[in-house]
């Protein structure tokens, strides 16, 4: 082959290359017209990145979507401001202010999961201080009777959800321990002034302390494959705007299918990432990754078990039990996957 004829080879293929990136992404759906204004208030934590990857990487618009995203402190500010019409989604943990709200009949459905805690490497973990482990005195879980254990959010919170799963290990309950309402960034610094002995959080802090030596794990995989988080719209999102709702979980849908495997950590992926919460490249690359299901399986098993621990904790008003298939609504997600023909 003549050197001539290599070079219309190269340039042909480099042609072709850069046509294609010039070709439209897979669209599933019509976008609306003119786009639909969607304000979704969310807690700035790595369970959420579906959202992330759909607002920076331009797949809502591509649906016709224009979201505002707004970060906030915990999942009780998102659920008051859903009541109030100020927001139309939230990403919320799923905890017992919520399900004291749902019991009272209040107007809020549950229409994607967040991420899914993995059956094994989950990140997040129970860490204790190390030198409480190094000396023997904290061991197992059982030995944490009595001593400070730090869970952002405070009584009946998906933090302690997360705590009573893992104190159960030990046969103990969440009245069995000091629980401390910590933030998940001031954990680290909590640790390292030693002013707590365990503590509940997820990626990317759990890491940090572990790379800071100020604690080690004591226990992990405390709620495998769980939904303990999920995205809820309002009622007047879900029932009166149910074009801009199935768009909206139609892209979350799409985000995660870009999310899977190595393309996690994809740099377009990463980009939105730090966009939306404050942590570093590093400790997400380092970290274990999160689990986003392609298939958007909204989990009632899962959240019925952390309605079962809120009651035993005695966070409910209310003493029988609450269904959650009476305020989940699966058709989002089964008309996502249908318009992706999967």
């Amino acid at each position: 082959m003549n050197l001539n004829r290599l070079r219309v080879i190269a340039l042909v293929l480099s042609l072709f290359i850069f046509l294609v990136t010039l070709l439209p992404a897979q669209q599933y759906a019509e976008p609306l017209s003119p786009p639909e204004r969607v304000v979704v208030g969310y807690v700035p934590i790595m369970k959420f990145a579906t959202m992330y990857v759909a607002n920076s990487r331009g797949i809502f618009e591509k649906y016709g979507l224009d979201v505002e995203v707004q970060s906030v402190r915990s999942g009780t500010e998102i659920i008051a401001f859903l009541t109030q019409g100020r927001v139309d989604v939230g990403g919320i943990a799923i905890v017992a202010s919520t399900w004291n709200a749902w019991a009272r009949g209040m107007d809020i459905s549950v229409i994607a999961p967040g991420a899914l805690e993995p059956m094994e490497g989950s990140p997040t973990k129970m860490l204790v201080r190390k030198d409480l482990y190094d000396s023997g005195q904290v061991r197992s879980v059982a030995d944490l009777r009595g001593r400070r254990v730090a869970m952002a959010g405070g009584p009946g919170s998906g933090g302690e959800y997360l705590a009573s799963k893992a104190l159960e290990r030990g046969e103990l309950t969440i009245r069995d321990v000091q629980a401390l309402n910590i933030g998940n960034p001031d954990i680290p610094a909590a640790f390292a002034a030693r002013s707590l002995d365990a503590a509940i959080l997820g990626s990317p802090f759990a890491d940090q302390i572990l790379s800071a030596g100020t604690a080690v794990v004591l226990e992990e995989d405390l709620t495998p494959g769980a939904m303990t988080v999920a995205f809820v719209g309002s009622g007047n999102f879900v029932n009166q705007r149910p074009e801009v709702a199935r768009r909206f979980v139609l892209a979350l849908m799409e985000a995660a299918q870009l999310m899977q495997g190595d393309e996690y950590l994809s740099d377009a992926n990463i980009r939105a990432y730090l966009r939306h919460i404050n942590t570093t490249e590093d400790a997400i690359r380092t970290g274990a990754p999160v689990i986003y299901d392609p298939e958007q399986e909204i989990s009632l098993d899962g959240l019925r078990d952390v309605e079962r621990v809120h009651r035993s904790n005695g966070r409910t008003e209310y003493s029988q039990t609450f269904d959650p298939a009476q305020v989940t609504d699966l058709s989002f997600v089964r008309w996502a996957r249908s318009a992706m023909g999967r």
